[in-house]
């Protein structure tokens, strides 16, 4: 039997629930305890991070198609000669920004024990590019994976899937 709030086993004549506090009232209910936020989110997680990094490969490889084709140092003359590197880079960024948002999402969807890691680092370094949906993922993958229990769920998480 289990709390219908928190998920907590609960014996027979227990009239409240020694995690949560609350009131156990009527029948106790057979029933399943709730997935924790880890393992209700980590799916969806990972998808997103995988759609994203798939629109930040699309822009950083335009990017450098375009750095070396109409902000090339041999293109017009009118255009300044800063563009070619500074559009260069940023492409170069985003594509090395989108290949660690792959690996962090096929990570987080296989389980793997360095995904998680590697999807805060991305998360953190997405509250400040690609907004605004880099920032929204920054902060729905800080929210799931962060916490101090979400480490501890992630590896529990980890296990029974291997199992």
């Amino acid at each position: 039997m289990f709390c219908d709030q928190c998920g907590n086993q609960l014996d027979i004549n227990q009239s409240f629930c020694s995690r949560c506090g609350k009131e156990v009232k009527g029948p106790v209910v057979l029933a399943a305890p709730r997935p924790g936020r880890v393992a209700a989110h980590i799916r969806l997680l990972g998808i997103l991070w995988l759609a994203l990094s798939a629109f930040e490969a699309m822009t950083g490889v335009v990017a450098i198609i375009l750095a070396n084709s109409i902000f090339s140092p041999l293109g017009p003359a009118r255009i300044p000669l800063f563009l070619h590197p500074l559009i260069l880079g940023v492409g170069i960024f985003s594509v090395a920004k989108s290949a660690g948002g792959f690996l962090a999402g096929w990570g987080l969807l296989n389980h793997q024990p360095w995904a998680r890691a590697l999807a805060i680092a991305m998360g953190v370094i997405s509250l400040f590019f690609h907004i605004p949906f880099g920032t929204a993922l920054g902060i729905y993958t800080l929210w799931v994976l962060l916490p101090q229990h979400s480490e501890e769920e992630y590896e529990n998480y980890q296990r029974a899937s291997a199992a």
